[in-house]
């Protein structure tokens, strides 16, 4: 029971926090819109969207340990990765056959919804199974696109993914709310990158803040941020969302919180948690806030 209990660290928990977020705006979009839905799609799409985040992260936490990158990283709440396999490597065979089962499942709840609504879905899971499975070995190589993977993978893919199983279609509306997830979460994975900039370098990755600087970073952290706030005045303003989703901006304002930590400590944010604690904190209440405003 303890071995399993090791396992389950390496699904990092906390962090799966974000996909039942993701997956309620989904729902909350479609009941806004007077969908009737069906609990058990639901449910069926929650599952599927959690073993595709486990499948990510187990499969980043065994390459992560075999590369040899988690003896390089400093653990931090928010990066550096579960430190299981540094300190139990008779885990690693359990941690790949997790992440092996967790695709699995992923890819037998997308095979459920094709065989339900037809093949209008699969795009967005070919999409979805490459980031899962080249996100540590190649993704993470690639500057702009490891940039935008994490809000492709949680705003764009997951959030239009459970909208499509949930209704059976795509909608105009859904895809442009999912715009200030795709950002946030952007920044999310941006920030969690700065304390290992050093540890990844070695290791060959070429990400966003280490191919171009934390100070590029800083501006893109801060463009997204704004261009979140002014994508939902947009919708607001042109009727996609109810004019109290305004609320809504107050989480995204701890994204402000982050920036000055990032201009002050830069690559050593994480010696003050409360920076990299307010980004995610930011990146997870606003589309829940969000889903909320849409129900009531």
């Amino acid at each position: 029971m303890a071995i399993n209990m090791s396992i389950v660290q390496s699904m990092r928990l906390p962090f799966l926090v974000l996909t039942p977020v993701c997956v309620f705006l989904a729902v909350a979009i479609a009941l806004s819109q007077h969908m009737n839905i069906s609990l058990l799609h639901v449910l069926v799409s929650l599952v599927g969207a959690l073993a595709a985040h486990i499948a990510v992260n187990t499969i980043n936490e065994y390459q992560d340990f075999k590369s040899g990158l988690d003896f390089k990283t400093k653990q931090t709440p928010f990066s550096g990765g579960s430190g299981l396999l540094p300190a139990n490597p008779n885990l690693a065979k359990k941690v790949y056959s997790l992440s092996i089962l967790s695709v699995l499942v992923t890819i037998a709840v997308g095979l459920y919804f094709i065989f339900l609504y037809g093949y209008s879905i699969i795009p967005l899971g070919i999409i979805g199974l490459l980031i899962i499975v080249t996100y540590t070995k190649w993704i993470n190589k690639a500057a702009f696109l490891c940039l935008i993977a994490p809000g492709l993978g949680f705003g764009t893919l997951i959030i239009g993914g459970t909208y499509f199983c949930i209704t059976g279609h795509f909608d105009n509306s859904m895809w442009l709310i999912t715009v200030i997830p795709f950002l946030l979460i952007n920044n999310l994975l941006l920030l969690n990158q700065f304390p290992d900039i050093e540890a990844d370098k070695g290791s060959g990755r070429k990400h966003f803040p280490i191919k171009y600087g934390i100070k590029a970073s800083i501006v893109v952290y801060a463009f997204f941020a704004v261009s979140a706030q002014l994508m939902l005045v947009y919708l607001i303003k042109t009727e996609h969302l109810p004019a109290y989703a305004i609320v809504s901006i107050i989480p995204m304002l701890l994204g402000y919180v982050s920036f000055t930590g990032m201009i002050k400590l830069g690559q050593n944010i994480a010696s003050q948690p409360k920076f990299m604690a307010a980004n995610v904190a930011c990146s997870i209440l606003t589309p829940l806030v969000l889903a909320v405003t849409l129900l009531f």
